[in-house]
Formats: structure tokens, C-alpha cells, sequence
């Protein structure tokens, strides 16, 4: 059989494990193929190693297929193989040098060395650069910091391909005017029918990156109810997650469940949806939605973080650090593995590696109030009071005075006894913007608790609870009840927190300290058995005893919940 017939076949399948034959030919019979043929050759090996993950030994041949392109580039013509004419034709169809090139630069990304995946990428010509290649140098670029170099990459794959969509939320990334995109976008908006929305698109998503949460709602609201873009699964996504930013859980919640009602396998935004889940209590759902993730695909890093969210709201961290790291092998840019990870750390006692991953989450996510929050929480529990402050400032300054950025300062300023009245002005402007934030509310209590003031948080939790249902908020009204001596309505409020979150710790121990203590109307009722007793009255007796009865049933009931 001839060599030619043999590459023939062998290039065909060349990501399957009989490429060793080629192998074995190579080590006996190397020198009667042609230049060319030994170019495909070692490119085929590449490409069957890099499918089988072995990209150190892929780069190998990459590299080896690479200088023998240069020399059959140094040859008039290519050299036909001994005593066969056939070779021209598979001249003609050798495999990409720039292709090659991208692929040993895929290679380096793999193996985290992204310098050597820039250096191979900036070695081709601006002119030979395909829309691919500048999309993986404006990422790398972006990542490595050079925001310039990552501008100019992106904007050459807009002028290549105007409707690069990855391309157009790179440059709104790197704070590149919404207006400035969209004017390179504009002819090709013109000329094709029905593209009229993509404009507004870009306006949306410059809101996205400048942080605008309430704009950003407001416009992709509006492209949806276009018909081209009802039911868009992405836009969803896209909603779901902004609304998440802006605190509204609820909602987040609703728009994640009704984009994975039209696309069953999707999995990008599942790590947020799964840890509003396992924040909410509903730990049972966390489990399945990572079991379905981990039956899609076990190579993205968001049902590693489902997973992990189900273990740290168990009180497992050492466990959700495992699967934090895990989702951070397979995603570096992960920000919910690195929030999950850093609150790992901060509740294992090990703060200061967990501030290091808050502050990887913030320069990826700088516009993500929850990275934020990590970090300031890791510095309180280091009684890093001033660096909480400045913390909180900076992020107060710079996102804005909305509820949320208010209701941060205001947790800081509750730290310092000076700054008491300065978190209740705060607080107070948070709930005027938002009554129904429930961390406002949470700290407005809280305050009200030290305070003493026990009615004005029954009132304002009564309120807070009247439109929305919350465990934290039912556990709180049920210890401020508890505080005026209303102990069946506190027993009331204290089940109803844990039917929400049958794990949650704080209410299920008020509701057993509420069981064990004798409310004064108990103890009347033991009196009146005494007395009766003494009276030798059975009947009244048998009655009393169907009345403790009737308690006893209560009290396993509320055991129950």
C-alpha cells in the first residue's frame, strides 16, 4: 500500500488511537515520505494528542510540524516521495501554518501559561490574523491586564465579523462607550432587515458594565417583549443574573426557572441559581439541579459549584472548598467558585486566603456588589474595622447610592458605636429606596434590638414581611416577640421560619428554649390542677388531663417543624 493512500486514511482519523501505526511507520520507514507528508504527519500526532488532553507532548509536535514547514518553505517545490507521483495534490491541502500556531496557543491556555500563548499569537502577521486568533488574543490580552492590546484585538474582530456579539461585550468590559461600539456595528444593522434590535442590545449591556442594574433591567425587559427575542434563553440568563445583582432574589429566581424550562441543558448561570437555592433553604433542589448538571457535562465549573453550595450551606466547608478548587481548575474566571471558596476559607478560620479570592472575584466582577461583601465580611471577622470602612466607601463612591451600597456602609458603621447614628440614617435611606430589601431590613432590626426598641421592629419587620416571605425575617419577628412576652405568636413564627429552611439552626433552637420555659399562662393552668387536686374533683381532673393532652400534641407538633 502506498505511503499517500495511507495519509489518506490516517488524516481522517488521526484523533483516534491508530495514529501509532503511523507512529511505528515513521520509526521505519520516516524517509519515504515526502516533506509535505512528514508536515502532515507530525500535525496529525499533534492534533490526536491534544484530543486526548496531552498538550505538553501536542506543543512537542506542534513545534517539530513547524520547522519542517519551514523547510519544505525553503524548497522550490515540494519533493515528491521515491517512485510516487501522487504527492501534488496533498501539497495543495497541507494543513494550515497559522491554524497550527492557533492550536499550540490553545495548548498553552490549557496549561495556564498564557505569555507563551500571546507570544505564538503576536509571531503572526495583523494580516493573517483570522476573526479567531484576535478573539483569543483580545482575552488573553484582557486577562493578562493589557486593556489597550485587548481593545485593539476586539475592535479588529468587529471590523471582521460586525456581528461578533462575544466581540461587542468585550470592549463594553473594558469600558469602551456603548455609543463608540455601536457606531461600528451601524452599517451592518442598516443593511440587514429586522437587525434593529441589536442596538438597543448594546445599550443594555453598557448598562451591564457601568452597574446601571435598574436601566439594565428596564432594556432588556423591553427587547424581550420583542417577538425575535421572546423566550431568548441568554437574555433570561442576562436578567436573571441582574436582577440577582440588584437583590431582588426573587425574581432571579423566576427568570433562572423559566430559562431552564426552554432549554433543559442549559448550564451557564446555574451556579447563581443554585446558591439563591441553597440560600433560601431549599437544599433538596440545590442536590438535583447538581445532579442534572453533573449528567449535562462535569467540565464546566458551575455544577462543581452547585455542588459546593449544597455542602456550605450544610456546614460542610471542607468540602465546598474541595469543590470550590475544583470549579477554579476548570474555570480560573469563575466568580462564584471564588466566592464560594473564599466564604469557605473565611468560615474555616483561614481569612486571609479567603481575602485573596474576594479580591480575585472583584477584578473580575468589579460591578458585583456580593464580591464586595465577601471581602468586607472577611475583614470585620479580623476586626479590620478601618479597612472595612474604606472598603465600604470606595464601593459606596463608586457603584452609587442605591439600597444596597447603603445598607453595606451601614453594616460597617454598626461596627463602631461612634458611627451608630450614622447606620441608622443609612438604613433609613435604604428602606425609603427599598422597603422591601431584606438586608436593610435585617440591620434596621438588628439596630432597633440594641436599642430596645422592640414594637418599632415588630412594626417594621410586620411590614417588611407583608408582600414577601423570608426565614431570617420570621426568625427575627419571632425573637422580638418573644422579647414583649407574646410567646405563642413567637412559637407561630419561629415554625414558620423553619417550614422555609428546615436547617436553619437559630430558629429551631428559639422554638426548643420557647418549648422548654413555662409561659405565666402555663403555670396558672398547673395551679388550678394543684387546687383541684386538693379538691379531690376527678371530674374536673379528667378534664384537665385532655387539656395537657391537647398542649402535649402542640408541643411535638412544634418539635416537628
Amino acid at each position: 500500500e502506498s505511503c499517500c493512500s495511507v495519509m489518506g486514511r490516517m488524516g481522517a482519523v488521526a484523533k483516534q488511537p491508530n495514529i501509532e501505526l503511523l507512529l511505528l511507520m515513521r520509526c521505519q520507514e520516516w524517509e519515504l515520505f515526502s516533506p509535505s507528508q512528514k508536515y502532515q504527519l507530525l500535525v496529525y500526532h499533534a492534533d490526536s494528542l491534544f484530543h486526548d488532553k496531552e498538550y505538553r507532548n501536542a506543543v512537542s509536535k506542534y513545534t517539530m510540524a513547524l520547522q519542517q514547514k519551514k523547510a519544505l518553505s525553503k524548497t522550490s517545490k515540494v519533493r515528491p516521495s521515491t517512485g510516487n507521483a501522487a504527492s501534488t495534490p496533498q501539497s495543495q491541502c497541507l494543513p494550515s501554518e497559522i491554524e497550527v500556531k492557533y492550536k499550540m496557543a490553545e495548548c498553552y491556555t490549557m496549561l495556564k501559561q498564557d505569555k507563551d500563548a500571546i507570544a505564538i499569537l503576536d509571531g503572526i502577521p495583523s494580516r493573517q490574523r483570522t476573526p479567531k486568533i484576535n478573539m483569543m488574543l483580545a482575552n488573553l490580552y484582557k486577562k493578562a491586564g493589557q486593556e489597550r492590546s485587548s481593545v485593539t484585538s476586539y475592535k479588529e474582530v468587529l471590523r471582521q465579523c460586525p456581528l461578533a456579539l462575544d466581540a461587542i461585550l468585550g470592549l463594553l468590559s473594558l469600558s469602551v462607550k456603548g455609543a463608540e461600539v455601536a457606531s461600528m456595528t451601524i452599517n451592518i444593522i442598516q443593511s440587514i432587515p429586522n437587525l434593529d434590535w441589536l442596538s438597543v442590545w448594546i445599550k443594555a449591556y453598557a448598562f451591564v458594565h457601568t452597574g446601571d442594574n435598574t436601566r439594565a433591567i428596564n432594556t432588556i425587559c423591553s427587547l424581550e417583549k420583542k417577538s425575535l427575542l421572546r423566550d431568548n434563553v441568554d437574555l433570561l440568563g442576562s436578567l436573571a443574573d441582574l436582577y440577582f445583582r440588584a437583590g431582588d432574589n426573587k425574581n432571579s429566581i423566576l427568570k433562572f426557572e423559566q430559562a431552564q424550562m426552554l432549554d433543559p441543558y442549559l448550564i451557564k448561570g446555574m451556579d447563581v441559581y443554585g446558591y439563591l437555592l441553597a440560600r433560601e433553604g431549599r437544599l433538596e433542589d440545590v442536590e438535583n439541579l447538581g445532579c442534572r448538571l453533573f449528567n449535562i457535562s462535569d467540565q464546566h465549573a458551575e455544577p462543581w459549584v452547585v455542588s459546593g453550595c449544597h455542602s456550605f450551606y450544610s456546614k460542610r466547608y471542607s468540602r465546598a472548598l474541595y469543590l470550590g478548587a475544583k470549579a477554579i481548575q476548570l474555570n480560573s474566571n469563575s466568580v462564584q467558585a471564588l466566592l464560594l471558596k473564599g466564604a469557605a476559607l473565611r468560615n474555616m478560620g483561614r481569612v486571609q486566603e479567603a481575602i485573596i479570592h474576594f479580591r480575585e472575584a472583584i477584578r473580575l466582577a468589579p460591578c458585583r456588589l456580593d464580591c464586595y461583601e465577601g471581602l468586607i465580611e472577611c475583614y470585620l471577622a479580623s476586626n479590620s474595622i478601618r479597612e472595612a470602612m474604606v472598603m465600604a466607601n470606595n464601593v459606596y463612591k463608586t457603584l452609587g447610592a442605591n439600597a444596597q451600597t447603603l445598607t453595606l456602609l451601614a453594616t460597617v458603621c454598626l461596627e463602631d458605636p461612634v458611627t451608630q447614628e450614622k447606620a441608622k440614617t443609612l438604613l433609613d435611606k435604604a428602606l425609603t429606596q427599598r422597603p422591601d430589601y431584606i438586608k436593610a431590613v435585617v440591620k434596621k432590626a438588628e439596630l432597633l434590638s440594641r436599642e430596645q426598641k422592640y414594637e418599632d421592629g415588630i412594626a417594621l419587620l410586620r411590614n417588611a414581611l407583608a408582600n414577601q416571605s423570608d426565614c431570617v425575617l420570621h426568625r427575627i419577628l419571632g425573637d422580638f416577640l418573644v422579647a414583649v412576652n407574646e410567646y405563642q405568636e413567637a412559637m407561630d413564627q419561629y415554625s414558620i421560619a423553619l417550614s422555609l429552611d428546615p436547617n436553619d439552626q437559630k430558629s429551631l433552637e428559639g422554638l426548643q428554649k420557647m418549648e422548654k420555659e413555662e409561659s405565666p399562662t402555663d403555670a396558672t393552668q398547673e395551679e388550678d390542677v394543684d387546687d383541684m387536686e386538693g379538691s379531690g374533683e376527678e371530674g374536673d381532673l379528667e378534664g384537665s388531663d385532655s387539656e395537657a393532652a391537647q398542649w402535649a400534641d402542640q408541643e411535638q407538633w412544634f418539635g416537628m417543624q
